[in-house]
Order: C-alpha cells, then structure tokens, then sequence
C-alpha cells in the first residue's frame, strides 16, 4: 500500500492559472478558455496523473455581477469581489470537469495553513484525501478573510508551497507569456528562455510583461515561485495557458526550471539554519519553528542559498515535516549550547 501511494504521489503535479488567462477583459469568466484548460487537465488524468489546480480568477469573476468596472484598491471590496466571484468560479469549474465525469474540490488557504504545523499536516491531510478519493483539488487563497498582512501576495508563491506541500513532482505555472524572455516579449528582438539551471542566469534581465491588470502576480513573481519550488525538487515549467495541453504531456514548452538533486539533510546543514533564524533575540523554540519550518517558502530560499554556498542539498522537508517540535526545541538547545 505504501509503495503504490508513493508511485501515485510522484505522478503529482500541480498546476497554477492565472486571472488574464481564465477571463474576459471586462472581468468575467472566459467559459471557452475555462474549458479549454479542463480539457487539457482531463486528458493528463486520464493519463494517470494526480492534479491540484492553483487557480486564480475569483476577484476577477466577482467585477461584473458586483458592476465594478475594474479591480478595486480597497482590500475590503476585494473580499467582497471574491466572495461572490469565487462561488461562480467553483461552480463553473464544477460544471466543466462534470464533462469528463470528475469532481472537484474546493480549498480555500490562508498563510496560516501553510504556515503553522497543526494547520500545514491538515492541510496536507485533506488534499492527500482529496486526490486518493479521485478528485481534483481547486485551491485558492481565501480572499474573503485574508488581510494584508498575512496574504500570500500571489498565486504563484501559493502554488510554488502546495507543490512542496503535497510532494509533487512538477509545478507548472500558466499564464498569457509562453515561458520567460530576455526583454519584454512584446518586442520582436526578445529571446524565449528554454531552460534554467540557476538562477543567476537570469539576473539583470528585464521582466516586464503585458499584463491585464486583473491578477496580482508577474513574471518576477513567477521566477521567484519556480526557483524556490525547483531548489526543493521540484520539476517546474513557466508557459502559456493555451500550452498548457503540451506541458502535461511532457512535450517542450516554455522554460523549464531544472530541480535542484535531492539528498539526505545533513544535520551540520540543518544547524547552520537554524542557527540563522536564531539571530533574531528572545527567539522560543516553538517561534522558531514556526519561522523556519512553517514558513516554507522562506525554508526553501535559504535551503537553496546553503546549497549554493556550502555545496549541501537539504530538503525543507527535513527541517519540517521529519522534525516534530520536540525535536526541533532539542535541536535548538544544541545549537544555543554551541554558540
């Protein structure tokens, strides 16, 4: 029975879509561009492949029947578009993936879910339930209760920690850009970038991208999101929604993020971390925890930043998920004891 939830659990991937890809300039949603999207999920189903859609659109879906012509500023009408527009979006992904006799569900996160241990191992719970029992987790951030502090900023920060939360193999990040360029795309001397070892490749490259001014997140936003995720392990692909079908299927498309090699955590390597989020005064363990282990998007920059100064690989799993609190605080005091 392990075995066989291993092999499903490398066959995940998590797939995230953005607002401009999913609607209509004046704000509602693009049913045949929805559509088209589930098509292609479906079929990669069909293949074998376990789904979680990262979807944005439900501010977006929320303008027209609330008669906003525009994204508002104010975070409390944003709460109110997403509170109307997330029900249409459920719904009408509901009805789209009925067509290949699929449920979806609906998970709504906050910061705290990924975040804090108790929320993280239940979220983590429920989505594995989700994809064992056959359906297709639909994940959104819950919008209508989130503030500014505690927001994740972007969807594609979002998906990047799901990806590492459920263990999927690949992340692909859709938007309207097919892959990332070396200038603005809209200019006919830019160049597409077909793959990426390392970050530093693409420092210094201008990043600016159309956009529709109905999502939150960029192409900056989105290497940040693919590097971190790819520092884990993880396989990640920037392209367009309209390639969407061609990157599940493994066929080239966009640019790929090559993952980092995976090997057991050194526990020097856990250390010298740890010792770093100990820099901060007056620091409890279990704060500690919550800082280095619960905030894995942050786990996952440093783990990439030591990999790159040291040469060692570490997993933010290791720090997090293989190391209960317990542990953790007796780990501390041996760093402290050191110090």
């Amino acid at each position: 029975m392990q075995a066989a939830t291993q092999t499903a659990a490398g066959r995940r991937t998590v797939v995230k879509v953005g607002s401009s890809s999913l609607t209509t300039a004046g704000g509602g949603l693009d049913a045949e561009r929805l559509d088209a999207l589930v098509d292609a999920l479906a079929a990669a189903r069909a293949r074998g492949d376990q789904l979680i859609l990262v979807s944005s659109g439900a501010i977006a879906a929320g303008l027209a029947p609330l008669k906003l012509t525009r994204r508002p500023d104010e975070l409390a009408q944003q709460q109110a578009a997403a509170s109307v527009g997330q029900g249409l979006l459920v719904a009408r992904y509901t009805a789209s993936f009925a067509r290949y006799n699929l449920r979806v569900g609906q998970v709504l996160l906050t910061n705290d879910d990924v975040t804090r241990e108790d929320h993280y191992r239940n979220a983590r719970r429920t989505l594995d339930a989700l994809l064992t029992m056959g359906a297709i987790p639909v994940v959104n951030e819950n919008d209508t209760v989130a503030t500014d502090e505690i927001r994740f900023g972007d969807n594609d920060r979002l998906a990047a920690l799901v990806a590492r939360l459920v263990q999927a193999r690949r992340l692909i990040l859709l938007s309207d850009v097919d892959g990332i360029y070396d200038a603005d795309p809209r200019l006919a001397t830019s160049r597409r970038i077909t793959d990426v070892h390392d970050l530093r490749d693409l420092q210094g490259l201008d990043l600016r991208t159309p956009g529709s001014g109905l999502g939150t997140g960029g192409m900056a936003s989105k290497i940040d999101a693919a590097g971190a995720a790819a520092g884990a392990g993880i396989e990640v692909t920037v392209t367009s929604a309209t390639r969407a079908a061609d990157t599940l299927a493994g066929r080239p498309a966009g640019t790929r993020f090559h993952p980092a090699r995976s090997e057991p955590a050194a526990w020097a390597t856990a250390r010298a971390v740890i010792a770093e989020v100990l820099e901060q005064p007056g620091l409890t363990p279990a704060d500690a925890f919550h800082e280095l282990g619960g905030t894995s998007l942050h786990a996952m920059r440093i783990c990439a930043r030591l990999r790159k100064e040291t040469g060692q690989r570490v997993l933010p799993q290791a720090l997090f998920e293989s190391t209960t609190l317990g542990e953790f605080a007796e780990l501390l005091s041996e760093v402290r004891h050191a110090a």
